[in-house]
């Protein structure tokens, strides 16, 4: 098993950010930062395709909030444990019926880009010719906690931007990921080449970039609305 993970993903992550770095005279910092950027394109159409089915939840749990909002309150009044498993029920026939799942995140991206971060980390640890070149004023095989800190910083604002399109019962489930996702982030840095968290900087600034682009295709003038008047 390791050794097809590192034929058919370490070694051609090596091979392409070695090559693309060849194009600009052999900056492996921009190598990475276009690989990170073709990575992430290729993945655009699977990323606004969860964007659409996120944004359309939304819409549906909206126009539910009345009646969700009526239930969870005779829930929080009852003491009663057999008045409250049919509460439960009541409510989540009340999903069923309009074909919500409010807990429905998404994973297959996540999952799809845990091997493509893997290789990254192995490629450019396991490169000598990446990890002994600089890139701005940090060199791409020592950790440095400049860029690490930049990582967390983008991590954290590509969490607020992308939960602001959330649906209420989503946004809740999720709200402490907007900061475990960003420590584990620097945490994991820290020990790590400079190269991986300068991955992470221009993969969640495009994540930035790719929220915004999603909100503008898929959600409706109502939804906008409602997302400017939280921002306010």
């Amino acid at each position: 098993m390791k050794e097809l993970f590192n034929t058919y993903f370490i070694e051609p992550f090596t091979e392409l950010i070695i090559w693309t770095s060849h194009l600009f005279h052999d900056n492996y910092g921009l190598g990475i930062i276009l690989v990170t950027l073709l990575v992430r394109i290729v993945l655009l159409p699977l990323m606004l395709k969860q964007y659409k089915t996120q944004a359309t939840m939304k819409e549906k749990m909206d126009k539910l909030k009345p009646e969700m909002d009526a239930i969870q309150q005779k829930l929080k009044a009852t003491k009663d444990p057999k008045e409250q498993q049919n509460l439960q029920r009541e409510l989540m026939g009340l999903y069923q019926k309009h074909g919500v799942n409010p807990l429905n995140m998404g994973c297959l991206p996540m999952l799809i880009q845990m091997p493509i971060l893997m290789a990254f980390y192995y490629a450019i640890r396991n490169s000598h010719e990446i990890a002994t070149h600089s890139f701005l004023w940090f060199s791409l095989g020592e950790s440095d906690i400049w860029i690490t800190a930049l990582a967390g910083i983008v991590y954290y604002f590509q969490f607020k931007v992308s939960s602001s399109t959330m649906p209420e019962a989503q946004r809740q489930q999720m709200k402490y990921m907007g900061l475990v996702s960003p420590i584990m982030i620097v945490f994991v840095s820290l020990n790590a080449p400079a190269a991986l968290p300068l991955y992470w900087v221009v993969g969640g600034s495009f994540l930035i970039f790719q929220t915004y682009l999603g909100r503008k295709v898929y959600q409706s003038p109502k939804q906008m609305n409602s997302v400017n008047a939280n921002k306010i």
